[in-house]
């Protein structure tokens, strides 16, 4: 399975890996989504779709985003990408950058409660 794939985004998705990642995308990518420390595999800044998501689990189709202040005048977009990812079957949790910076513990507890009920739900 391919999970919308999106090949032709792949060179742009690299350069956002090493380009622009933000504070709080690398402190959570080192925190808590690399090398499995949840029991799972995330890839960075995977093209899917039309879009680039910031994190990826594929094994339970969870896209994790973090909103920086980019996103403050982007709300109609990521409610359509949103529903969108949603309709192709995708589960999304959102963290503004304030929250993985200054309440990574929160932020931590969440993605184990999260990531834990959707590994028993593909399980079941």
């Amino acid at each position: 399975m391919n999970n919308h794939y999106n090949p032709t985004l792949k060179e742009f998705a690299q350069e956002l890996r090493t380009l622009s990642v933000s504070k709080a995308e690398k402190y959570i990518w080192k925190a808590a989504l690399s090398r499995s420390q949840l029991g799972v595999k995330f890839k960075r800044q995977r093209p899917i779709d039309r879009f680039i998501v910031d994190f990826f689990c594929a094994e339970l189709g969870l896209i994790i985003e973090i909103d920086g202040s980019s996103h403050f005048n982007k709300a109609h977009y990521d409610a359509y990408r949103q529903k969108r990812l949603i309709t192709l079957g995708y589960k999304i949790v959102r963290f503004s950058e304030g929250e993985v910076l200054n309440q990574f513990g929160d932020v931590l507890r969440q993605l184990i409660h999260v990531t834990d009920c959707l590994k028993i739900d593909k399980s079941d």
